[in-house]
């Protein structure tokens, strides 16, 4: 296993000296091989469909840097929008040096092709987030905390990727931009719920939502279920 990751190691590297100048395309992957020291065939045992696996994997090596530094932070003292923001923080730093990378990523799974796959990465940085920062739901809420992050994290991604401020100093603003308007629904979604003429109201819909369970609570590893 061991010797699997060092390999997976070694042709991440390797694509990352020529994605900025070919993308993750055919040719990245190629001459990563030869710089990796492997032959096609064990590179494509390990990543089958070549430069889109190995575009992935950057990407989840980047959530799993993320998370182990979320880990070792004390983030006892932060809000919990704070949390998030420095976890989406952290996230981007941990790639500034390969920022480049990231942009012929985003170009890649813009491609129908590769929609859905750019769309499940996205949702996998969500979810390590969310892990990462220690979330307990386990019902519709599960959903909707990643989905929402999905949306802010995409939107200052595409903002970081052409923000040419000192320390990226204009991306962070925006990023607490948008969770101040993340902050601002989830305050009307409460005034709603405990408005006494709309509450009757709320209560199917609410009762609804209580019914659907996390994934990690499904069995069969479903994407969720119904709780009867």
């Amino acid at each position: 296993m061991t010797d699997i990751t060092d390999e997976k190691t070694r042709l991440i590297e390797a694509a990352l000296m020529h994605v900025p100048f070919d993308g993750w395309s055919e040719a990245s992957f190629r001459a990563a091989c030869v710089d990796a020291g492997l032959t096609d065939a064990q590179a494509r045992a390990l990543f089958p469909r070549g430069a889109v696996d190995l575009a992935l994997a950057f990407h989840a090596r980047g959530d799993a840097a993320m998370a182990d530094r979320l880990r070792a932070t004390d983030l006892s003292a932060l809000r919990y929008t704070d949390r998030v923001a420095l976890a989406i923080r952290t996230r981007l730093e941990l790639v500034e040096h390969d920022k480049e990378a990231v942009r012929r990523g985003v170009t890649l799974f813009a491609l129908p092709i590769h929609a859905a796959d750019g769309a499940r990465a996205l949702w996998q940085t969500a979810d390590a987030i969310w892990t990462a920062l220690g979330d307990t739901s386990d019902d519709l809420n599960w959903y909707t905390k990643r989905a929402t992050l999905s949306g802010v994290y995409s939107a200052t991604v595409l903002y970081w990727l052409g923000d040419q401020s000192m320390d990226h100093a204009a991306t962070w603003a925006f990023l607490d931009r948008r969770l101040d308007d993340v902050m601002r629904i989830e305050r009307a979604k409460k005034a709603l719920r405990e408005n006494r003429l709309l509450k009757p109201l709320m209560a199917g819909p609410e009762w609804l939502a209580s019914r659907i369970k996390a994934p990690g609570l499904a069995p069969g590893n479903l994407p969720g279920r119904w709780r009867g």
